[in-house]
């Protein structure tokens, strides 16, 4: 590829609304320009590094057996409603209607569609195991679409669906693109973990996140550093911080505290410590035509509640908070001043288990300024319902006993998941088993989102003056800068036949033609972030030496002009391999 035939769209200046490195620098280096909140065109740049990807991840999705369809961007509802999740998914599933009047959606995802095409072909066990995978535009309707690609509305993927006639088969699919997944981030050049997560709105039993790791992820990652232990904040298990619950010491006492609405404050007007205050969130489930089903759920002062958590807890996803009335109606006070001591209707009270081990604690006492210490379990109150309502913190015991947590922030990039049976069987996708019963396909999914990559990968790669990317994912693995191609011979005629050497020997390489002055040209390609770089100039033909740069080295050395070729080859090569 020569420049002057290309297009290369660079911007000097920072977007305004770009709010963290991998949107500015995508910006700035011409890969991506704003349609609409969340929706981008991918410019040629851009685009190079995305098929690069594609690439990768086609092999190792070939190469681990799945079978390479496509599926329609635009669904019908029918299918949503069969599987339930019409009504279940909410606003980001964007839905509309055809000049008939018929419904359909925008698909986020293709569980619905893959398995109507499961429930039409796959009739026999014989049929099975197998795993069909596409690269295809998704949408989602963001609420508020940011960081560029890493938070779109409109976006590439590459999901893949395995259906076996059982669950043992199910954990091998799932291993088998588990494995895969862990070979396409590797080959990515990305630093990864690989984390326990929760189902969300897909669904199923089991599901592990591939979270690229940068501070500027959205997502809190736990993990354990003497251990492999690693979960999503949502998904980590807290583990109770008290071993066992010590006998009462203190009288149960109520007393005043004029405005004190929080447990800092709280504690800060008793003297103590706030590990010793219980803060109470109340909770709602609404029933058709009933009272809702009011919850207290309990954490230590200093704990914060993890909401995926209540929600399996209350067996209800679509939980809210209780309204202020309600809070009045159902415990006598308003908020700031909650307990479980004399409340005026029954509440479905849980305890955390750090919660459930504490004695003389201290909780609102469901009257206006006033808190009562000295609270002990069995003694003031009825042991609680107890379960795991927290987000873990650094330094909490790790589930597997193998050390302390620690925290980081992760971009994710992956995700894989055990439906089991959940799409199957409401939308009747069944098989003959070897003695012609009837049974539901046992099912998973995996997803890997192409364009969030370029983003996630830019946050490991960059520095002050652009992109550094891996090889792999570069647009180019090489640039050509020659000094003043247009006016010198010898200049131009070294630079071309560097170009069509490199080219032969499978070297992704640009000459940069378009006459621009050096700084201008260098300052283009760092940006972009070209591995590699070669300058020809007519000082150094007559030394009979080429300048090299690499995009991750200070030095720039001076390579004879007969090696160039090989010693440039050699290297792109081994970057490409590891």
């Amino acid at each position: 590829m020569k420049a002057s035939r290309f297009f290369i769209g660079t911007l000097k200046e920072v977007p305004a609304d770009a709010e963290i490195v991998s949107h500015q620098l995508m910006i700035r280096a011409g890969m991506i320009r704003r349609v609409a909140g969340g929706i981008y065109n991918y410019m040629p740049i851009g685009l190079r590094s995305i098929r690069k990807i594609e690439a990768i991840v086609r092999e190792e999705m070939n190469r681990a057996g799945a079978i390479e369809l496509l599926m329609p961007a635009v669904q019908p509802a029918q299918l949503w409603k069969e599987s339930g999740r019409w009504n279940q998914y909410g606003p980001e599933l964007l839905r509309l209607q055809d000049r008939h009047n018929r419904d359909f959606v925008v698909g986020p995802t293709h569980e619905e569609v893959v398995t109507d095409i499961a429930r039409k072909e796959i009739k026999s066990y014989r049929q099975m195991p197998v795993n069909f995978y596409q690269v295809q535009t998704k949408f989602r309707d963001e609420i508020r679409p940011r960081f560029g690609v890493i938070r779109g509305r409109e976006f590439i993927m590459k999901d893949a669906y395995s259906f076996d006639r059982d669950y043992a088969g199910l954990q091998l699919s799932y291993q088998k693109m588990y494995d895969a997944y862990v070979k396409i981030f590797t080959r990515l050049k990305l630093k990864f973990r690989a984390v326990s997560a929760d189902n969300g709105s897909i669904g199923g039993t089991e599901s592990h996140e591939f979270h690229v790791t940068a501070a500027t992820g959205e997502d809190a990652i736990a993990y354990c550093p003497s251990s492999n232990y690693a979960a999503n904040i949502e998904a980590a298990e807290a583990l109770s911080l008290i071993a066992s619950r010590a006998s009462p010491s203190e009288p149960l006492i109520k007393k005043i505290t004029p405005g004190k609405v929080k447990c800092e404050q709280v504690a800060d007007y008793l003297g103590i410590g706030l590990e010793r205050t219980i803060k109470s969130i109340v909770l709602a489930v609404d029933n058709e035509s009933a009272d809702p089903t009011i919850w207290l759920l309990l954490l230590r002062g200093d704990h914060e509640l993890n909401e995926i958590k209540a929600s399996k807890v209350l067996g209800q996803a679509r939980y809210r908070f209780a309204t202020e009335q309600e809070i009045i109606d159902w415990l006598g006070a308003p908020t700031g001043y909650l307990g479980p001591l004399n409340m005026r209707k029954p509440v479905r009270v849980v305890a955390d288990y750090t919660v459930a081990n504490m004695s003389d604690f201290v909780v609102g006492s469901n009257e206006v300024d006033h808190h009562t210490t000295g609270v002990n379990w069995g003694r003031d109150l009825p042991s609680p319902e107890v379960a795991d309502l927290r987000n873990v913190r650094k330094g909490d015991p790790s589930p597997d006993g193998c050390g302390k947590l620690e925290l980081c922030r992760g971009i994710e990039v992956g995700h894989v998941f055990q439906l089991s049976t959940k799409y199957s069987k409401s939308m009747g996708a069944m098989f003959l088993d070897e003695h012609g019963k009837s049974a539901p396909i046992t099912m998973g999914c995996y997803g890997i989102g192409i364009t969030r990559i370029l983003g996630a990968a830019i946050e490991q790669n960059s520095d002050e003056r652009g992109i550094i990317w891996p090889e792999v994912i570069a647009p180019f693995h090489l640039v050509l800068c020659p000094m003043d191609y247009q006016r010198s011979n010898a200049v131009r005629k070294q630079a071309d036949k560097l170009y069509h050497e490199l080219l032969n020997a499978g070297v992704d390489v640009i000459l940069d033609d378009r006459g621009e002055r050096p700084g201008v040209m260098f300052s283009d390609w760092e940006l972009i972030g070209v591995p590699h770089r070669l300058v020809i100039s007519d000082r150094g033909l007559k030394e009979g030496k080429i300048e090299y740069q690499s995009r991750r080295d200070v030095t720039q050395p001076l390579l004879p002009l007969e090696q160039a070729t090989t010693w440039v080859v050699d290297r792109v090569c081994a970057a490409l391999a590891h």
